[in-house]
């Protein structure tokens, strides 16, 4: 990503732009989705936040955290449009229902059956919003907790405490028993 991010800024490449917008988009897509229920609202908001990156190319290298700069960018983007457009109803995260989370193929998902991957996502779509968006930045898009308490705006006591609750509510389901030790290691490895 580095290296596009250079070719981006010191020569205004455009194929290594398009390059590094196809690589972050589908996970912004899907970021953006959650709030605004709207593919086409989403796919506006996501463009807005490249285009401005591609506008601001020559600052690039002063961006520390690449991820969390496009989530936040996202984010602020989508309450800019609904501040801009009054006819979009806003949604607060905790009254968003009906999360959209899709797994991406790794082996052990591969390795899950069929029944056990449908109790799985039965119980994610069970959780609480707030819940469901915290559980599918960090195990889906594998961003960091402290990144995903930056990208809400909640305090990083908030994304631990989210993450056990869909863990052991994931657990309950599929009736794994879950003790302390392995949820707390769990959250330490994310960290």
């Amino acid at each position: 990503m580095q290296q596009l991010l250079e070719r981006i800024q010191q020569h205004g490449d455009q194929a290594a732009f398009r390059e590094f917008y196809l690589l972050y988009s589908p996970q912004l897509l899907t970021f953006a989705y959650t709030y605004t229920k709207s593919k086409f609202v989403a796919e506006e908001v996501i463009n807005d936040v490249f285009l401005s990156l591609w506008k601001n190319r020559s600052r690039l290298i002063e961006i520390s955290n690449m991820k969390v700069y496009l989530y936040r960018g996202v984010k602020n983007g989508i309450i800019n449009y609904f501040t801009r457009n009054k006819e979009w109803q806003h949604l607060d995260i905790d009254e968003i229902a009906d999360v959209e989370l899709k797994f991406s193929a790794d082996p052990e998902e591969i390795l899950i059956t069929a029944e056990l991957r449908k109790k799985i996502e039965t119980a994610i779509a069970s959780l609480p919003p707030r819940c469901q968006v915290v559980f599918k930045l960090i195990k889906e898009d594998g961003i960091k907790h402290k990144e995903v308490a930056e990208i809400l705006d909640i305090s990083l006591k908030t994304v631990e405490n989210q993450m056990t609750i869909a863990i052991r509510k994931i657990n309950e389901v599929i009736q794994i028993p879950v003790g302390k030790k392995i949820v707390e290691t769990n959250m330490k490895q994310n960290q």
